[in-house]
Parts: structure tokens; C-alpha cells; sequence
């Protein structure tokens, strides 16, 4: 029998991990024994999660929207309740349409999308953190996409102005102040740049929103995800760029999320 088949092995990580807090302490004892390749790796890996580093960092990877995503350590890990994003952004997303995740970070986003539409999508990707445009690169490798690291619209092809269909834009969204009421994991394992807002929480999004209708083809629609309780001044600075603007929820996720369209 395998050290890794061990109930008494298994039943010890549980332990470590419900000790330091863990509220999933067997589904991640589960993928920390999967992940491990020897019992020093095991015993190195269940430290480094029981000190409070994110279990996706630890194993080098997060499951998102079916995907197995690369996430290197200081990237911002995808959220579950990012799946709505993509679910709405995949629906509008035709043969051929020009995508473009913005703030992309790992790349989940874009990768999720092309593998949920039937149909080949002309995908670009951006974000300003070079480790995340690692993660990127290596995440939509095989998609076509192509990554470019520089803020916001900055490094695209200036060849897509006017000829975006589906700009996708995870922005930062937790107002300055409430940073710091964040889950440690996030709070000191996750680059500050993307959980980082602004005063409101909403800075990134009006740069965001300001530029969109020059990249937007006509019927070109920007989405992003904001809190619930974020989402009427969301509205507001979409509808201020000039987009029409209406909010989707998705109670099971937990999820808000904002289309904004260029009539």
C-alpha cells in the first residue's frame, strides 16, 4: 500500500490542516496527497498551507470552470463566483468574435471562455503583473490567445480599436479601506494591485470604462463582476462612458455581474 493510501496519513493531514483552520480540511488533504510526489513534499506542501498560504499556490494550480489553471505564487487565484462572468461572456461570444480579457491575471477567464464556446474566438489578453502573465502565457498556451503584459488597454494592438465584441475586465474591485478585512490568504498572498480598488472601489472600472467605447465594435459589450452592493455606482460609471448598462445576478455563486454595451 502506497504511503499516500494511508487512512492514518490522511486522517493526520485532516488533523494539521482543521488545526490551523482550514474549514475544507479533507477536500484539501485530498488534493494535497494527489498533488504530493514523496512524503517530503507531502509534509512540505501541509506546512506551507497550515501557515496560511493559499492551497493554490501551494499545489501550483486552482480548478476553475472545469479547467485545471496554473497560479503561481503572489498571482491572484480565480474565484468560483467568476464562473457567471465567464457563463455571460461565453453566451455573447460568436465564431470568430474578438475577446479580450483585461486584468487578466492567470488567464482563467479567457481560458474558460474558449473552452466553453463551440467555435474558434480571436482571443487577447492583458494584465500589468508580469507573474500573472506568466501564468497566462502557459494557461491559454494551445488557444491561439495572444498575452501582452502593460496597464489596461496600454499594450493591445492599437489593430483592435473598434473591433472588440466581448472585452472582459475582472478589475480590482474592494475599496482601499476594506483591504485589510480581507482573509489573509488573499490580504498577504495575492498581489495588492488586483484586490485594490481605489477609495470606492470603483477607479479601475472608470478607467476601464472611459476607454472601452473606443475599443468596442458597435453591439461590442464590456463585462465585469462587482459586489451587490457596489453595483448601482457600477451601473453609474458604465452608463457615464456612454454604455448601456444592466446588471445580472447569480444567487448561488454569489455573483454580480455588469454588461455594458456600445449601441
Amino acid at each position: 500500500m502506497s504511503v499516500f493510501s494511508s487512512a492514518a496519513l490522511r486522517s493526520s493531514v485532516v488533523s494539521r490542516l482543521r488545526a490551523a483552520g482550514c474549514v475544507f480540511a479533507e477536500d484539501e488533504a485530498r488534493i494535497l496527497l494527489a498533488a504530493a510526489a514523496s512524503p517530503a513534499e507531502l509534509a512540505a506542501m501541509v506546512r506551507a498551507r497550515a501557515q496560511g498560504r493559499p492551497l493554490e499556490h501551494v499545489v501550483g494550480w486552482a480548478e476553475f470552470a472545469g479547467l485545471r489553471i496554473a497560479v503561481d505564487p503572489g498571482v491572484f487565484v480565480p474565484r468560483r463566483r467568476s464562473e457567471f462572468l465567464v457563463a455571460e461572456a461565453a453566451r455573447l461570444a460568436g465564431p470568430g468574435a474578438v475577446v479580450v480579457d483585461l486584468c487578466c491575471g492567470s488567464g482563467a477567464l479567457g481560458a474558460a471562455v474558449a473552452a466553453q464556446v463551440d467555435h474558434p474566438v480571436e482571443l487577447y489578453a492583458a494584465d500589468l503583473d508580469p507573474a500573472a502573465v506568466r501564468c497566462a502565457r502557459r494557461n491559454l498556451a494551445g488557444t491561439g490567445a495572444r498575452v501582452y503584459e502593460g496597464d489596461l488597454f496600454a499594450p493591445l494592438p492599437q489593430a483592435l480599436r473598434g473591433r472588440v465584441e466581448v472585452l472582459i475586465a475582472n478589475v480590482p474591485y474592494v475599496p482601499t479601506a476594506d483591504v485589510e478585512l480581507l482573509p489573509p490568504e488573499a490580504r498577504l498572498h495575492e498581489a495588492r494591485p488586483a484586490l485594490d480598488g481605489g477609495a470606492d472601489g470603483l477607479d479601475v472600472l472608470r478607467r476601464v470604462a472611459a476607454a472601452a467605447p473606443g475599443w468596442l465594435a458597435v453591439g461590442g459589450a464590456l463585462l465585469f463582476e462587482t459586489s451587490e452592493r457596489q453595483a448601482a455606482g457600477a451601473l453609474e460609471v458604465a452608463r457615464a462612458a456612454g454604455l448601456a448598462a444592466q446588471v445580472s445576478r447569480e444567487e448561488e455563486l454569489d455573483a454580480t455581474v455588469v454588461t455594458a454595451t456600445r449601441d
